[in-house]
């Protein structure tokens, strides 16, 4: 992971960087459709990385059949956190309100609810993170094999596992293009524009110096 300071950098290389993200930005703001139109123009950016062209791709809706396919790995891992989660939780939730309603509570079956709740919480907390920062992993594993690829989980923890400083770094620097994504709702409609698209262009350069990094090779080529 060399040269962080780049996955900040790179899409203003492009000089049609601005008109670039706009447009994307735009893309983004559609219910569903957008997100899904972003991953596939990020997994796009990413093979212009591979191929040592540091300008961000046409934005258009060209990507959504490649993004869905991605948007569709991505929510089952989700969909298996938030299920185990509520597996927990709703436990927690039956138990806590037929305490309340009984006559004489039970501390023993109060504090069972309210671990259980704690527990919810702190799985749904931790997988999240675990998700962040397999993600590279597992995108390159969806790009290996598909969505069968990508739903691998053994292979993608070894993959993760494989060199955890590199998985550390990519995991962090995904949680600042999180945020500089949601920075833009400071700024109103205006800002989300910009940091939603710029944030997808981050995320490629992460992914492909995450591969670079685990393969033991540089940084992506820089044109």
């Amino acid at each position: 992971m060399d040269r962080i300071g780049d996955a900040f950098a790179w899409p203003f290389r492009d000089p049609e960087w601005v008109n670039k993200i706009l447009v994307m930005g735009l893309i983004l703001l559609i219910p569903v459709a957008g997100a899904i139109d972003g991953l596939g123009w990020m997994l796009a950016a990413l093979e212009r990385l591979r191929a040592g062209d540091e300008r961000l791709p046409p934005a258009n809706f060209d990507y959504l059949e490649r993004g869905f396919r991605l948007f569709i790995v991505l929510f089952l891992y989700y969909l298996v956190l938030v299920a185990v989660a509520a597996a927990i939780y709703l436990p927690a939730v039956a138990i806590l309100a037929q305490q309340s309603q009984a006559e004489t509570t039970n501390p023993v079956l109060v504090s069972v609810g309210v671990a259980l709740s704690l527990l919810a919480f702190s799985f749904t907390t931790f997988g999240s993170l675990a998700v962040t920062f397999l993600t590279p992993a597992i995108v390159l594993a969806f790009e290996r094999g598909g969505i069968a690829g990508g739903l691998r989980v053994v292979e993608v923890v070894k993959h993760g596992r494989a060199s955890i400083t590199n998985t550390l770094i990519a995991g962090l620097m995904l949680i600042a293009a999180s945020l500089i994504a949601q920075l833009g709702s400071v700024f109103c409609l205006i800002g989300v524009v910009f940091t939603g698209a710029y944030a997808l262009g981050i995320q490629a350069w992460i992914v492909r110096s995450y591969e670079l990094g685990a393969s033991g090779q540089g940084r992506p080529a820089t044109t």
